[in-house]
């Protein structure tokens, strides 16, 4: 028991004594430190570029790291991106021997405290033009800086809609210095693009790379050389929020537009259906200009939008032109022999349409199977017994006269009221044919009428089918563009 408490006694003052001998070191390099500090910032100055021969070139390591998209907003054509810029030059009066101090080689200091070179962002699109983030920078005893500063930036992005929602986009964003030229600092990118390994992933955009060039450009106004490195963005765009919620309502309500033509003329919803279905698709039209930049570049589903339109406004106008046939009623001019072949002989069969009021299984089919039932002796019997009796009574009249003729010296009599009888059945004839007649006529005009309904009924099916096909290409067509 004693050794055992002696040997933790030993390790627990051996622990000790390694804690303090630590502190000691810290507090002996917080000491060099501080020494290293005053003997380096004693007569430097952060206005001037930090270069022993002013002619010489001071190169900048520029380094980007993506981090987050803030917003697209492609209304304005602005990019908001959260980015992490690391800059990283050599300080020619920043340099000190570590052996000197204790082996310090880094110390972190302010950033405002050293020279930094003014690189911006070109296509700044930003109304605040506040100073970088003055975070801290690590200076090493070979005199190279290191500055990481976050930086939330808004660039100005050309966006092209032509295919949206299914739109790809490259957006630009040109780091350089804004005083310096090229012979005084030279812009160096660090790795071929930027860096996406810390990306935190979008809701809206995918991200298919972010390459980096650098480019050496002259202006008018001056005769140096000025250098830029410009990072382009490569977006695409996740389409299916805008499918489900913009494009596939599109598509199920264009569809509702051929079934106005499928709607019985009578029933008075015809136009209504078409007026609704185009109020519908106006409000998607809106919603997608509210999005969309005011520019030449129509937008994919804007086309279809209009197209559909166009389109239900055809079918609307040539829904009321059809009613019209429909309503022509037995005052109309009869169904023209052309029409009467091509529309109620050829078309109907195809288009399986049957007489106004009649479908599979119409009461004339139904008295046509009873009479193949009954065979061809019951429906001459039946169209006996259908048979006027005032025939029948036409028949004995004139056999009554023949009769009466024989008669006539016998009994004068008798031969007066048969005469009589006759006169009256061959007036109530005469009434009975005049109102038959009539008859006839209302038929004729009513089957005139009936005749001009199966014409409209025959283009309505017709146009439907047409209208069908017409929305069916137009969504593959617009699917095929897409992909």
């Amino acid at each position: 028991m004693k050794r055992k408490s002696l040997s933790s006694f030993y390790i627990s003052m051996g622990l000790l004594f390694t804690a303090v001998i630590l502190k000691a070191v810290e507090s002996a390099k917080g000491k060099y430190a501080h020494m290293l500090f005053n003997e380096l910032f004693e007569d430097y100055s952060n206005a001037l570029r930090p270069v022993e021969d002013t002619d010489k070139v001071l190169n900048v390591t520029l380094q980007i790291t993506l981090s987050q998209i803030k917003d697209m907003d492609e209304r304005n054509q602005i990019l908001s991106a959260y980015l992490w810029i690391r800059q990283s030059w050599y300080d020619a009066y920043l340099k000190w021997d570590k052996d000197k101090y204790d082996g310090l080689d880094s110390i972190r200091i302010p950033s405002n405290l050293v020279w930094r070179p003014d690189i911006v962002l070109y296509n700044k699109a930003d109304d605040d033009f506040s100073e970088p983030v003055n975070t801290n920078v690590v200076l090493r005893y070979d005199g190279k800086i290191t500055w990481d500063a976050p930086a939330i930036t808004k660039s100005s992005c050309v966006v092209d809609v032509s295919y949206f929602p299914f739109d790809s986009q490259q957006c630009n964003l040109t780091f350089g210095s804004w005083t310096y030229n090229g012979n005084q600092v030279d812009i160096i990118n660090s790795l071929d693009s930027g860096d996406l390994s810390d990306f935190v992933e979008d809701v809206e955009w995918e991200i298919h790379g972010m390459p980096a060039v650098k480019n050496v450009i002259t202006y008018g106004c001056c005769s140096e050389p000025y250098p830029d490195v410009t990072f382009t963005l490569i977006l695409k765009r996740k389409s299916s929020f805008y499918i489900f919620n913009l494009l596939l309502p599109c598509i199920l309500i264009s569809f509702l537009a051929p079934l106005g033509f499928y709607l019985p003329a009578d029933s008075g919803e015809k136009v209504s259906l078409g007026v609704t279905v185009l109020l519908a698709l106006t409000v998607f039209q809106l919603m997608v200009a509210e999005i969309m930049p005011p520019s030449e570049n129509v937008p994919l589903i804007g086309k279809y939008y209009i197209a559909t339109m166009t389109m239900i406004t055809a079918s609307t106008a040539l829904t009321i032109i059809i009613m019209n046939l429909h309503h022509c009623g037995s005052e109309a001019k009869p169904v023209p022999q052309w029409a009467r072949v091509v529309i109620l002989d050829y078309m109907s069969k195809i288009f399986f349409v049957y007489d106004v009021g009649e479908n599979c299984t119409s009461p004339k089919r139904e008295k046509e199977e009873e009479c193949r039932f009954e065979g061809d002796d019951g429906c001459q019997r039946r169209h006996k017994e259908i048979r006027s009796p005032l025939s029948n009574r036409n028949d004995d009249c004139n056999l009554r006269e023949k009769l009466n003729g024989n008669l006539h010296r016998v009994n004068g009599v008798n031969v007066r009221e048969t005469v009589n009888c006759c006169s009256c059945y061959k007036m109530l004839i005469k009434n009975i044919e005049y109102i038959a007649n009539c008859i006839r006529d209302h038929k004729a005009n009513r089957a005139k009428g009936i005749e001009w309904k199966k014409v409209a009924k025959v283009m309505d099916r017709f146009f439907m089918w047409i209208f069908f096909v017409m929305v069916f290409f137009m969504s593959v067509l617009i699917i095929g563009k897409a992909a």
